[in-house]
């Protein structure tokens, strides 16, 4: 398989499923609950396992978002399909990480788990052929250190709002993406 092959399966991923978007707004609404619990008076440890809650019913809610959004999960056919899931399942190997914040220093979890979510982005880029992933994965990472760095405790909550802030610039550029990368397909598909 020569590069241009490649390519050009690496842009009916991006066209049929849409860049991700599904995840993306899933995402948007999960990390929008997410920093409504980090509000709350509740302990850093309540609050942490409030967040693995929370964050459950993201595959099924990206599930019921592809159906409107009309994106397709599995592109038949297309021999890097499969690999999305893999790179998705990569970051449940960093949960082991997130379970030792969450017992030993609490306070530190969200920012854990933002900087795990938003570094899982960055191999999409290649995936989707996008550079949007790669992008907003530095941003998100660097951006949600420097928050915790500059805040007090009680306003841990910017973390995850900072998360949803950036998911909905990603959600914009990916729609962009996904606009130029069609008319680019669709220009294949006539030749």
């Amino acid at each position: 398989m020569n590069q241009n092959d490649l390519d050009k399966l690496r842009l009916e991923l991006s066209v049929k499923a849409k860049n991700g978007i599904d995840f993306i707004v899933a995402a948007i609404i999960v990390w929008s609950v997410i920093s409504f619990i980090w509000t709350l008076s509740f302990s850093d440890y309540d609050k942490s396992v409030l967040t693995f809650i929370v964050g459950g019913p993201m595959l099924p809610l990206a599930f019921l978002l592809s159906k409107v959004l009309k994106t397709t999960w599995t592109v038949k056919g297309n021999p890097l399909e499969p690999l999305g899931l893999w790179l998705n399942f990569a970051q449940l190997f960093y949960f082991p990480m997130l379970v030792f914040v969450l017992i030993m220093k609490p306070e530190y979890f969200i920012l854990c788990y933002v900087i795990i979510t938003g570094a899982h982005f960055f191999p999409y880029a290649w995936y989707y052929k996008t550079k949007a992933f790669a992008v907003m994965a530095g941003i998100i990472s660097i951006g949600s250190m420097a928050i915790a760095l500059a805040v007090q405790a009680e306003n841990l909550y910017l973390i995850p709002l900072f998360m949803v802030g950036s998911l909905l610039v990603l959600a914009v550029w990916l729609l962009l993406d996904f606009k130029k990368n069609k008319r680019e397909y669709d220009q294949h598909a006539r030749s």
